[in-house]
């Protein structure tokens, strides 16, 4: 892995007081190492598709209240339906929170998922960047969505690693163990490609005060990785992969990469839409950095087949509550990020090509709590979905008068990756590999199929 750190900053974390240090990663590997050579050696072997389909799977980390979001109860008294009002979307019948207008206005390009039913209730992104439920003797073990499809269809472009990140340390959201590879090897991890409050732009890129433009010298970095990689497996199986590890070193040197991640080389008019990020927390979180919307669409454009990013803090129910201040100052940025997003796929022609899922790990409390805060509720969540050749502008499920429990059409987490996993080309119930104990391991749990409803 290539480890770049940020500036140190205070420390945070969620209300389960795990800490987390910002850092920047180019590169999914072993510490000092490069095996990004393990991917591009698969996709020789393999082969790849000629299509390129992509994922943008988007984590707002600390479980975000699905009440006051896509599912309001304005009927409800008024420790349950809280202070936002529902506003009418562009398809008739559908009503969402007053904060997200312009998601309103693309409604019928969205999928309002209102019954996730199966959160394991743990304060991580494990689920949702899995599909599994942490299981303390595997939790190492399951591969992230990007991981299968890096080892599966490998990059669309020599330039772009097929699988990267966009995602800030932030609470028990760590971007190591255990969102990685798993099983299917480090060579699969993602290419983390950001750290700390800063933004995407090259000049913040540093390694060990190596900026990217030295990163142009390319004869020494060789000699670099060559020297420890030969330390790390004295056995030799790394011998003979120098032509690996040239395309893995054009990958961290491409101007392509370093393109996508340079918002000045987009049209200024777009980018003022997603809005100006806002990196300040109170507390802690992940920083509000919107505009990380519009560089996965960037990354999409280059090649990226799967773009992980989450988005600001959402466990706001602790001592000094603050659900609704919190909300009002984060979801007319999420508003404009994900709408924005939207929209630039459409006009590009790209949408039914990208899908795209915007959630949390569980749901929030009906009853609001005394200090004006929702506490953690695993029996129900919600999930924003768009893009990928889907039926949109609809709503699956139904919650119950108080929006605590399904009411109508429970839906499993695995579901919703069957459904992204079939979306980017491959069977959910077919696609397998055996794992290093020669156990057969497929992309989801026999059974789980993709949402008949969207298809």
């Amino acid at each position: 892995m290539l480890t770049i750190f940020s500036k140190s900053h205070k420390q945070g974390g969620f209300c389960d007081g795990v800490n987390r240090r910002d850092f920047l990663t180019i590169g999914g590997t072993i510490a000092g190492g490069l095996m990004l050579p393990d991917l591009l050696r698969a996709e020789a072997n393999q082969g790849r598709g000629t299509q390129h389909k992509a994922i943008i799977n988007i984590y707002l980390p600390g479980g975000p209240p699905h009440q006051d979001m896509w599912d309001l109860k304005p009927d409800a008294p008024r420790e349950i339906r809280g202070e936002f009002n529902p506003i009418r979307t562009n398809v008739p019948g559908i009503d969402i929170c007053e904060l997200f207008p312009r998601i309103a206005a693309n409604a019928d390009k969205f999928i309002f998922v209102r019954t996730i039913a199966d959160a394991d209730g743990r304060h991580d992104g494990y689920q949702c960047m899995t599909g599994r439920r942490k299981d303390p003797q595997k939790e190492s073990y399951w591969p992230m969505m990007g991981s299968w499809v890096s080892r599966f269809q490998g990059p669309a472009n020599q330039s772009i690693p097929p699988n990267l990140a966009l995602m800030y340390a932030t609470g028990e959201s760590r971007w190591g163990d255990p969102y990685h590879g798993g099983f299917l090897g480090m060579g699969h991890n993602p290419f983390n490609l950001v750290g700390g409050r800063g933004n995407m732009a090259a000049a913040n890129m540093t390694l060990n005060g190596v900026t990217m433009e030295r990163l142009g010298d390319r004869v020494s970095l060789m000699r670099s990785f060559d020297s420890l990689n030969r330390d790390l497996d004295r056995s030799g199986a790394m011998d003979g992969i120098d032509s690996f590890q040239q395309q893995a070193l054009g990958i961290l040197t491409s101007s392509r990469l370093v393109d996508a991640l340079d918002l000045s080389k987009e049209d200024r008019r777009t980018v003022e839409r997603y809005g100006f990020n806002d990196p300040a927390f109170e507390r802690d979180g992940a920083p509000r950095m919107v505009r990380n919307f519009c560089i996965a669409r960037r990354l999409v454009e280059a090649g990226a087949r799967v773009v992980t990013l989450n988005f600001s803090r959402w466990d706001w129910h602790g001592p000094d509550g603050k659900n609704f201040v919190e909300s009002r100052r984060n979801m007319p940025l999420l508003d404009a990020g994900v709408s924005s997003l939207v929209e630039d796929l459409h006009v590009r022609g790209l949408l039914d090509d990208v899908s795209i899922v915007v959630w949390g790990e569980f749901g929030r409390t009906p009853r609001i709590n005394n200090t004006e805060g929702r506490d953690h509720w695993p029996q129900l969540s919600c999930a924003l979905m768009a893009g990928g050749g889907m039926k949109t502008g609809q709503v699956i499920g139904a919650s119950d008068r108080i929006g605590g429990l399904p009411a109508r059409r429970p839906v499993k987490f695995q579901e919703v990756f069957a459904t992204l996993y079939k979306n980017i080309g491959l069977n959910p119930g077919e696609t397998r590999i055996f794992d290093p104990n020669g156990r057969p391991q497929y992309l989801v749990d026999q059974g789980m199929e993709p949402m008949s409803e969207v298809q």
